[in-house]
Order: structure tokens, then sequence, then C-alpha cells
């Protein structure tokens, strides 16, 4: 009777270089769980209050994707000027920019416009990322559900504008409690399974 050698485990899916993403990825999560939530328990925002919060969540997330970028890059070598790294970096300075003058401004209006667009083009910015990368970053995976929810976000925004500052908050609040979800399971995850290849490694 012939013998079978044992199967080996499945590898983990998180390589070396996306173990150094999980702060970043959580900053995020944490980031829009914390706008979210604050979304629901604000039950009557004022608009330079929905402007200061609003603003302070995009700039928190251009930010951590900014910081994504930057370590995704130098672990897969990609350049600064690859489209991969321009689709993900310029939506995510944009969204940043879009924060501060959603800060200042504190319009309803001007977030469910210009927010939409900011967020739609973070959005498309993921999606391309997750096609391009498919297979060399974990991430991949989770940037495919998060540009949709961008996307849908987006595409509500402008419909809720004139409401006023609480229909505002409530869709980009939804959205950001969806991704900020996605994220958080997906920091925990890198975080985990990055410790158990580094013991086996070792």
């Amino acid at each position: 009777m012939s013998e079978h050698p044992a199967p080996r485990p499945a590898p983990s899916t998180v390589t070396e270089g996306d173990a150094v993403l999980w702060q970043p990825v959580l900053l995020r999560a944490v980031a829009a769980l914390a706008f979210g939530a604050a979304t629901v328990f604000l039950t009557v925002p004022t608009t330079a209050g929905m402007g200061v919060l609003a603003g302070a969540y995009f700039v928190l997330v251009g930010a951590a994707l900014l910081l994504v970028v930057r370590r995704l890059a130098a672990s897969l070598s990609l350049s600064a000027s690859s489209a991969p790294v321009l689709a993900l970096a310029v939506p995510a300075a944009h969204l940043a920019v879009a924060g501060v003058v959603a800060a200042v401004a504190g319009s309803p209006e001007l977030l469910g416009w210009y927010g939409a667009f900011a967020l739609a083009l973070l959005g498309l910015g993921e999606l391309y990322a997750a096609v391009a990368l498919k297979g060399r970053t974990v991430l991949s995976r989770d940037w495919l559900v998060s540009g949709v929810v961008m996307l849908g976000t987006a595409a509500v925004l402008p419909f809720v504008a004139a409401a006023g500052a609480k229909a505002v908050l409530g869709v980009t609040g939804g959205g950001a409690l969806i991704t900020g979800a996605l994220w958080l399971l997906c920091a925990l995850t890198i975080r985990h399974d990055g410790r158990a290849s580094a013991k086996a490694v070792n």
C-alpha cells in the first residue's frame, strides 16, 4: 500500500509586504466607524458640525490611504508614477482636500456634491487597484467591496444634499459604517495572519 504525503496547509494570503499595512488600515477603519457612529447618535447636527465631522473623516481616511499606498509601493517595488499607485494616491489626497473644504464651508450642498465627487473618485481608484494588484496584495479583495460602497454613497449624496445636514451625514455615515467594519476585519486579519506567518518562519 503506497503512502501519501500529508497535505500541506494552504499558505496565508497575507504576504510579508501586507504585514506592514495593518496599522494604516486600522486607522481608516477606526475613523470610519467613529464617524459612522457619530452620525447615528447626532440627532440634530448643525451645518458647521456636519462640516467638521465629515471633514475630519475625509482627512483621516485620505491620510490613512496615503500611508497604505506608501508602504504598499515600497513592499511591491512600485514606482510613484505607476498606475496603481496614482489610482489610489490621487483620490486619497483629493479626499483629504475635500475634507478641509467641507470643514471650512460647512455646507450640505457642497458636501453633497463635492463630497460625492471625492468619494466617487476614491471608489473608482479602489476598483482599479483591486484589479491591477489582484494576487499581489490581500487588500485587493477588500478594495472591490469598498470601491462599490464608495460609488454607491457618491451616487446617493447629491439627491439628499438639499435635505440638510442630517440627511447628508446619514448617507455618508452609512457608507462609513460598512467600510469601517470591512477594513477593521481586514486589519485584524492582516495582523493575525502576519504574526502566524512570522512564527511559522521562525
